[in-house]
C-alpha cells in the first residue's frame, strides 16, 4: 500500500477506505477534497457526522430514524394509522415512499431472519410489531419485504406470530421479481405492487 509523506492524510485515507464501495484511490480523491475546503465547511460536515452518529433517535412506533421520540410519519394525522407495512429496514421505506403510492404507516423491522448470519426473530423489532397488531392498532399488515428466501421464511413467521390476532395480512404484487430487493426496484414497478397487494398465504 503506497503511503503518502503524512500520517494524517494515511488515517485520513485509511478511514474513507473503511466506507462500503468505497477503494483506496476513491478513498484518496475524498481526503484531498477535504484539504481543499474551507475549514469552516470541513468543520461543518465533520458536526454533522457526530451529529448524525449520537443524536439520532428511533421512533418509538415504528423505529424509523428521527430527532425527537416519534418520526414524522407517525405523528402524521393524515396518514392513515390502520394499516402498517413492515418493511426491513429505513432503505426500503424511503424507496416506498418515493412512489407516493402510499399513505400508511410503516414498522422497521431492522433485517430479516438469516440462520446463516446469525440473526433470529429475538434479533428483530417483531415483538413490538406484534404489541401494535395485538392492541388492535392495526386493520391490515402489509409484508412488504425482498422477495428472497430471508424474505419469504421472515414473511411465514410473521404470518404466524399474527394470525391469532385475525388481522388482514397481505403482501405486495410480484411485480417485484423473486430474488429482487426492494431499495433497488424502480418506483413505478414499486408502486404499482402496493397498490396490487394481495392477500398473504403460505
Amino acid at each position: 500500500m503506497i503511503q503518502t509523506s503524512s500520517k494524517l492524510l494515511d488515517e485520513a485515507i485509511a478511514q474513507f477506505a473503511t466506507l462500503p464501495s468505497i477503494g483506496r484511490k476513491t478513498a484518496m480523491r475524498l481526503a484531498m477534497h477535504i484539504l481543499r475546503q474551507d475549514k469552516a465547511d470541513v468543520a461543518a460536515f465533520v458536526n454533522a457526522i457526530s451529529a448524525l452518529r449520537n443524536d439520532i433517535r428511533y421512533c418509538r412506533t415504528c423505529h424509523n430514524i428521527c430527532d425527537d421520540d416519534q418520526c414524522e410519519v407517525c405523528a402524521n394525522p393524515k396518514r392513515d394509522h390502520r394499516t402498517i407495512c413492515v418493511v426491513e429496514s429505513i432503505r426500503e421505506m424511503m424507496a416506498i415512499e418515493a412512489t407516493q403510492q402510499y399513505s400508511g404507516v410503516y414498522h422497521i423491522l431492522g433485517g430479516v431472519i438469516a440462520p446463516m448470519e446469525g440473526i433470529g426473530p429475538e434479533e428483530l423489532n417483531i415483538d413490538s410489531l406484534e404489541a401494535r397488531v395485538s392492541a388492535h392498532e392495526a386493520d391490515e399488515v402489509i409484508l412488504a419485504l425482498s422477495t428472497t428466501m430471508e424474505g419469504d421464511t421472515t414473511n411465514f413467521y410473521l404470518y404466524r406470530r399474527l394470525a391469532p390476532y385475525n388481522v388482514k395480512l397481505t403482501t405486495i404484487a410480484r411485480g417485484v421479481a423473486i430474488g429482487d430487493e426492494i431499495e433497488y426496484t424502480d418506483e413505478v414497478t414499486l408502486g404499482r405492487s402496493l397498490v396490487n397487494r394481495i392477500p398473504y398465504t403460505v
